[in-house]
Parts: C-alpha cells; sequence; structure tokens
C-alpha cells in the first residue's frame, strides 16, 4: 500500500495526497456481509440537535467483520481485499472450509490466497487469532480482546500494533500503540502482526470537500464566538480568550479527565507517554 501526490492542477489538488488502492481486489462487497446504515446527522429521537458539526456525507454500508474470530480449527482462505468506508483499515473477505464467509481487518502483509486459522492451535504467523497465552512473548499483535470471548476492542486502525512483552500469572503484559503498558487476561485472543494501510497516517485531503463527504461539517472555533455563546468568546479583533476550554468550560489543555477510581486503572502498569 503506497501513497501518490497529485500535481497541483487545481487548488484541491494542489496538497491533496491519497492512498493508491493497489492491493484492493474488489470493488463490490459480499451481499451476505452488507447491512443498511443510518446516519442521524447528529439529531436525536425527537430530532433536536445534540450533536454539531455532523451531517451530510456519502451513502455507506455496514461491511459486518468478525471480531471474535470463534471459528477454532477451521482454516479459511483470502478471497479479496477490500476497501472498507467505515474504518482506516482495509478488510478480508475470508472463504472457511466449511462454506461460511466473513470479513477481518486485513493485517500488513496478507495476501489474496494466504491461508488464515484461528484457536489455540493456529501457528503464531500473519492473520491467525488465537488466546495470548499460545502467542510468544515479542509478538506483534493487533485486534485484542479485553474479555475472552468479547471479541477484539483494542488496536484496530491503520498502521496500528501492540507488542506483546511478558507474563504476568494469567495475565499478560501488553505495550500498546500509545506507549501505554497494560495487563490483559491471557485467554484473550489477538491477532498476529499489525494492522494494514499504514500509509493511511500520510494521507491529506486537499480540500474542505473530501470532509463533507465523510459526514464532517465545517467547524466553527470557540474564539470567534460571543461570550454568550463560549467561554472564549468576546473580545476586541482576534483576542486569544485566555486558557483553552471547551463550550461547557472544562480545561481542554492539561486537565486530567480520567475517573481516579476506575476499576481497570489497577490494570495500567505505565501511563501512555505524553
Amino acid at each position: 500500500m503506497g501513497i501518490r501526490k497529485l500535481k497541483p492542477t487545481s487548488p484541491g489538488q494542489r496538497h491533496k495526497i491519497i492512498g493508491t488502492f493497489d492491493k484492493i481486489t474488489a470493488s463490490v462487497p459480499e451481499k451476505s456481509l452488507v447491512t443498511g446504515k443510518h446516519s442521524t446527522g447528529g439529531r436525536n429521537n425527537t430530532g433536536k440537535m445534540t450533536m454539531r458539526y455532523l451531517g451530510g456525507g456519502h451513502k455507506q454500508r455496514y461491511r459486518l467483520i468478525d471480531f471474535k474470530r470463534n471459528k477454532e480449527g477451521i482454516p479459511a482462505t483470502v478471497k479479496t481485499i477490500e476497501y472498507d468506508p467505515n474504518r482506516t483499515s482495509r478488510i478480508a473477505l475470508l472463504y472457511y472450509a466449511d462454506g461460511e464467509k466473513s470479513y477481518i481487518v486485513a493485517p500488513n502483509g496478507l495476501e489474496v490466497g494466504q491461508t488464515v486459522m484461528s484457536g489455540k492451535d493456529a501457528a503464531p504467523e500473519i492473520g491467525n487469532a488465537l488466546p495470548m497465552k499460545n502467542i510468544p512473548v515479542g509478538t506483534i499483535i493487533h485486534n485484542i480482546e479485553l474479555r475472552p470471548g468479547q471479541g477484539a476492542k483494542l488496536v484496530r486502525s491503520a498502521g496500528a500494533f501492540a507488542q506483546l512483552t511478558s507474563r504476568e500469572g494469567s495475565y499478560v503484559v501488553i505495550r500498546m500503540p500509545s506507549g501505554e503498558t497494560r495487563k490483559i487476561l491471557s485467554a484473550c485472543k489477538a491477532t498476529i502482526g499489525s494492522v494494514g494501510n499504514s500509509d493511511h497516517a500520510l494521507e491529506k485531503s486537499g480540500k474542505a470537500g473530501r470532509s463533507r463527504w465523510f459526514g464532517r461539517r465545517p467547524r466553527t472555533r470557540g474564539v470567534v464566538m460571543n461570550p454568550v455563546d463560549h467561554p472564549m468568546g468576546g473580545g476586541e479583533g482576534r483576542a486569544s480568550g485566555g486558557h483553552p476550554r471547551s463550550r461547557t468550560g472544562l480545561y481542554a489543555k492539561g486537565l486530567k479527565t480520567r475517573a481516579p477510581k476506575k476499576h481497570s486503572s489497577k490494570y495500567i502498569m505505565e501511563k501512555r507517554k505524553k
């Protein structure tokens, strides 16, 4: 997966950097694994706007992703690598030996025709999902469960990966992409390898219109509002507005927002690097 920079034939193309889509092998998703997707436009069930700056965007269909990987011991062949509008990573269509089909998040290096497997007997190879007690120390992993059987919750975005660093009793120690080191039950599953489409971080939209296609409307800065609308509003000219804060007065820089008595804090051994 690479990127391409376009020639400056228009102001929108001048700074545009997009992915090449060269790894994608199918343009139409598997019909049995697709469902409709309803867009709210930021409104609740009474029609009141509860989230600002949302709305519009291209119509999308949701691809059902198998984050649980609970078809253990059954080999599956990678049929296609596809684009998914709902996530930054690519997805891979699997054909299982028993005839079932499913989508998974495509790891880096996964190719069409490759065979992947899930379960405690699977080899620690790219695309295979197995309990972390069966994964060798030092392995790069992604799609990590927080509770056994829950389905992958951590490390799912493009280019992300974590590392299994050690074991402590019934727990394994994971170094997360943020730099945080935390313990997770060794019975939880993870997938070997890093998430694909790592060049996504280098992409630049080039124009405001691309944000509109994703359903993001223009965002008004608090500094340009009136005092009645925002704590940072008002003042003569381009006043900075004092300490950066939210519309409700919560400090935006440096204020710790994590609950001090949060249950999962005891599993965090080293906090993320600032």
